[in-house]
């Protein structure tokens, strides 16, 4: 359970950090912590993609700039889409 919580935190400060860059404030605290947790998963396919030995660590600087990324493509979509 706790890790859920961990996971919904971090993904609320990934989303506000890409909102932040896309200057974009059309989204609640639920949808931002959603977007940052999609943006995550989207981060560590990209990550994946270029390194196949990549770190399983649960929190590392390239894990979380890899969610900012993954997050930015996320809301660059939802805002295309809107």
């Amino acid at each position: 359970m706790l890790n859920f919580i961990w996971t919904f935190f971090i993904g609320i400060i990934v989303g506000v950090i890409a909102k932040w860059i896309m200057n974009f404030d059309g989204l609640g605290w639920i949808m931002t912590g959603i977007l940052g947790i999609v943006g995550s998963f989207v981060g560590g396919f990209i990550g994946q993609m270029f390194n196949k030995s990549a770190s399983k660590a649960p929190v590392s600087p390239a894990g979380i700039l890899m969610s900012i990324v993954g997050a930015v493509v996320v809301l660059a979509i939802w805002r295309a889409l809107n």
